[in-house]
């Protein structure tokens, strides 16, 4: 039985729940017609009757103040079946079978790091230590990829992007297909500290293994580990 990741109060309430620095960010977001605009649809939907996931939208932003970013991993938007999103970009609950793109994830994880990631399915642990993983829509219907696409959650999630590479500290972009790699010039524009943009193509099966650039053999995983190393970060991968 998949646990219960549905979205089941309020999404203002849920914007309330973010480190203090991501707030204004958040603030100004929702005082924006664009904000209202998408909280007012999310929550009609939401009291329609529609299966709304996750359960909790902004978790990236709250497991990783923005003062401890230092790799930005960028999804498109949530899981949409029963129990997968948990808020994470390419992740799930631990216990949760593991989806075909995170699949891949792991391949390459394993083929460039040596690391074996079988145990948990949940990317956790790298948010936890500094990795933001942000989907640029961040809630999605029941069976319905992309349904709450250019609704207004991109307004915040592009102004998440260029927060965090504005920042100080050395941080690694790691930009997996065309979706993500359309945000490079938001970070390219950032006046912020050192860091690093690797580009590849999507770790979905349709895309892992073919040219231009193929995610499996792309070694970004060590890259943004020994880089991180020499801009004075200890990065590790383990989960």
């Amino acid at each position: 039985m998949p646990r219960d990741n549905r979205l089941r109060r309020p999404l203002a309430e849920c914007l309330d729940e973010v480190p203090a620095d991501w707030a204004p960010l958040l603030a100004a977001w929702r005082a924006s017609a664009v904000g209202r605009g998408l909280i007012d649809f999310v929550e009609a939907r939401r009291l329609s009757g529609a299966t709304i996931y996750p359960a909790q939208p902004l978790r990236a932003l709250a497991l990783t103040p923005l003062a401890e970013v230092r790799l930005l991993v960028l999804g498109q938007d949530p899981y949409h079946g029963p129990g997968q999103a948990e808020g994470l970009a390419f992740s799930v609950a631990a216990g949760c079978p593991k989806p075909p793109s995170l699949r891949n994830i792991d391949v390459e994880l394993e083929r460039d790091e040596g690391i074996v990631s079988a145990h948990s399915n949940s990317l956790q642990p790298w948010a936890e230590r500094g990795a933001l993983l942000l989907n640029t829509t961040l809630t999605v219907e029941e069976g319905a990829p992309a349904s709450h696409a250019k609704k207004g959650w991109e307004a915040l999630t592009d102004a998440l992007i260029q927060a965090a590479a504005a920042t100080p500290a050395a941080k690694v972009f790691l930009l997996w297909g065309a979706h993500a790699q359309a945000k490079a010039p938001l970070i390219e524009a950032a006046s912020g500290g050192p860091r690093l943009v690797l580009r590849a193509n999507h770790p979905s099966p349709l895309s892992a293994r073919r040219p231009p650039a193929p995610f499996v053999g792309c070694g970004h995983f060590g890259q943004a580990r020994r880089w991180l190393g020499e801009n004075g970060v200890t990065w590790d991968w383990r989960r």
